[in-house]
C-alpha cells in the first residue's frame, strides 16, 4: 500500500471527526438520541451544527479523491513521491476545512476548498 492509499482510508474517516464533534460535545446525546441520531443531527445550532455540513462535505467529496489516486496510480505517469505529497496535502485541506468551517471562518473555508479540489485535479493532470 503506497501512502497515498492510505490517505484515501483517512479521507474516508474523517468526515466521522465531525460527526463526533457535532454528537458529542453539547453533552446531550445519548441512548435517546442514538435511536434516530439524523433527526438529532438535524436540530442542532452552530458549531455542531457546521460540523454536520462539513461531515456532508466530507462525504461528497471524498469519492472524487479516492477515484484520482486509483486512477493516478494506473495511469502510471507521475513519480509515487509526487501522488503520495499531494494526497496528504489533500488530508490536509481536508483537516483545514473542517476547522474553518467548525469555527465559522467561511472566506478562508472556501478557499481551502478550492485548494482541495485543485488537488484532485492535480492527481489527474500529473498522471497523464
Amino acid at each position: 500500500m503506497t501512502i497515498a492509499y492510505w490517505c484515501v482510508l483517512i479521507a474516508i474517516c474523517l468526515p466521522y471527526l465531525s460527526t463526533g464533534y457535532a454528537k458529542f460535545t453539547g453533552g446531550d446525546f445519548g441512548d435517546k438520541e442514538n435511536r434516530d441520531p439524523r433527526a438529532f443531527l438535524a436540530t442542532l445550532e452552530g458549531a455542531r451544527k457546521r460540523a454536520v455540513s462539513a461531515q456532508l462535505n466530507g462525504f461528497e467529496v471524498t469519492p472524487a479523491f479516492a477515484a484520482a489516486v486509483i486512477i493516478a496510480h494506473l495511469a502510471g505517469g507521475a513519480e509515487q513521491s509526487t501522488l503520495n505529497a499531494l494526497a496528504i496535502a489533500f488530508v490536509i485541506s481536508r483537516l483545514l476545512f473542517t476547522f474553518c468551517y467548525i469555527r465559522d471562518i467561511g472566506r478562508l473555508r472556501t478557499l481551502v476548498w478550492g485548494v482541495g479540489m485543485g488537488i484532485i485535479v492535480s492527481l489527474f493532470v500529473v498522471a497523464s
